[in-house]
């Protein structure tokens, strides 16, 4: 390898991204453009994969988004951005195919066809480059940061070090695995998947005589859709479990949808620690359970497999947790489950195992390591992360570390939600930034969440700015 030749290793930059999923590349978009006095703000993005995918295992057809295609990745933010959806659809040709659609849920595969044109016009994306260390540069005053470019195959071709004032962490999730199912993924010659790898093992799974979907939110309830629109009536052989007391619809009301809004986030943030810690598992609903229209498509679709007499082969279980899962003979897996509301236990044996389990915050440690003495920790051990996304570092360290949906501790249900992708991304600029390039709202929801309401940064710019009255 030889070290990769690039200016970004003489310039400073004002801002680094690492990681290029849809909240970096909201940042990114909105950064385009924006100035950093007396210059334009400069920032650039390191991303591992070699191109830009949303969960590609779950694009299954006809799955749509559960937000409105309005939380784009720049539109509540700044609505005559170039980067917009509805600017999407104009470049395409689209736009009245879309108004006479009147659909205000797009797809999830035309979502990841959005972010892919931004990824293809975007400057300052970088795919294929790793991100190896983080280090405070107490000399220079500059973060460095160490990575890898990687060759077509994966394989490390070069070295490269850039410097940056600030830095936005952006790594997403990854999939999750609960500790007793985690000795089915050992399980050889037998399709055991995460759902994030579905459409990947599709036609594997297919072709299991009978299949187990583990797993109550809207991943598990789309492939358990998906897969019995394909199996024969009478002769379904599927099962679905759930840990959750039903197989419950998402939280869709309009005051309950105000819990993804600024208001509750800075509500939430400002709360204790142990308050927010016990609050965040009771909002399981809030963004964990099954949109109302795939609830009704199921129902729909076992309802057509009675019309001619007998039920479909098919159990639908909440309440179940599994205690132990491994193979029988080879090519099978038995699962040892618990009812716990009946106190009960069974085995079940399956041919084919989906795991709709979910998803976990990338720690932050590994990549932060080089940090980890600036850093400041809550009684858990986790991060803490100030009101404007900020890392709380030690006072020596001048530049700042933003953070992109490593924040539910902190701020709430709301932090993977991209409906505030764009207020979040606005926010971290207009922090970096020092000015006010995208005049945010004072208010966001008719809920007061609290009886002493927490008063939002008022921005310094902008003479017609009038904070609202507050209630008594």
């Amino acid at each position: 390898m030889t070290d990769l030749p690039t200016p970004d290793t003489d310039q400073p930059h004002d801002l680094i991204g690492i990681g290029i999923g849809p909240f970096n590349l909201s940042l990114a978009a909105l950064a385009h453009g924006v100035p950093a006095n007396p210059r334009p703000l400069t920032a650039t993005f390191y991303e591992q994969r070699p191109a830009f995918h949303w969960h590609p295992g779950l694009l299954i057809d006809g799955a749509s988004l559960q937000v409105p295609f309005l939380a784009d990745l720049v539109t509540l933010a700044d609505p005559a951005s170039p980067w917009t959806f509805l600017n999407y659809l104009r470049s395409r040709d689209r736009l009245f195919p879309f108004y006479f659609a009147e659909r205000f849920h797009i797809q999830r595969a035309e979502y990841d066809a959005y972010c892919r044109w931004v990824t293809d016009q975007l400057p300052g994306l970088h795919f294929s480059h790793q991100v190896d260390a983080v280090r405070w540069n107490n000399q220079r005053g500059l973060f460095e940061i160490d990575f890898t470019q990687l060759d077509n195959e994966g394989e490390a071709e070069a070295l490269g070090r850039a410097h940056t004032r600030h830095i936005a962490l952006g790594i997403g999730t990854e999939p999750y695995i609960p500790e007793p199912l985690k000795p089915l993924i050992e399980a050889e010659n037998v399709p055991v998947i995460h759902s994030a790898d579905y459409l990947h093992h599709r036609q594997e799974l297919l072709d299991a005589p009978h299949i187990t979907v583990i797993g109550s939110g809207q991943s598990g309830a789309e492939i358990f859709l998906d897969l019995l629109r394909t199996r024969p009536p009478g002769h379904e052989n599927l099962h679905w479990l759930a840990r959750t007391q039903a197989f419950a619809p998402m939280e869709y009301s309009k005051l309950g949808l105000e819990h993804f809004t600024p208001d509750y986030s800075r509500y939430f943030h400002a709360l204790p620690e142990s308050v927010r810690d016990e609050l965040v598992p009771h909002q399981w609903q809030l963004h964990k359970g099954i949109d109302a229209d795939t609830i009704a498509a199921i129902h729909d679709e076992l309802y057509r497999r009675t019309l001619h007499g007998g039920w479909p082969d098919t159990t639908l279980t909440p309440g179940v947790s599994v205690r132990t899962a491994g193979r029988i003979a080879n090519t099978r897996i038995e699962l040892h489950l618990e009812h716990t509301q009946q106190n009960t236990r069974t085995r079940l044996t399956t041919d084919a195992v989906i795991l709709a389990t979910g998803y976990r915050e990338r720690s932050l440690d590994r990549i932060l390591t080089g940090l980890d003495p600036y850093m400041r920790r809550d009684a858990s051990e986790r991060p803490r992360i100030d009101d404007r996304f900020r890392l709380v570092l030690d006072p020596t360290v001048t530049g700042n570390v933003y953070v992109q949906n490593a924040e539910r501790h902190t701020h709430g249900v709301g932090a993977p939600d991209l409906g505030l992708a764009a207020w979040r991304s606005a926010t971290i600029l207009n922090d970096l930034t020092g000015t006010n390039p995208y005049p945010l709202p004072e208010r966001t929801a008719f809920t007061t969440f609290g009886l002493t309401p927490h008063n939002p940064r008022v921005p310094t710019q902008g003479p017609d700015l009038i904070p609202l009255a507050q209630n008594n």
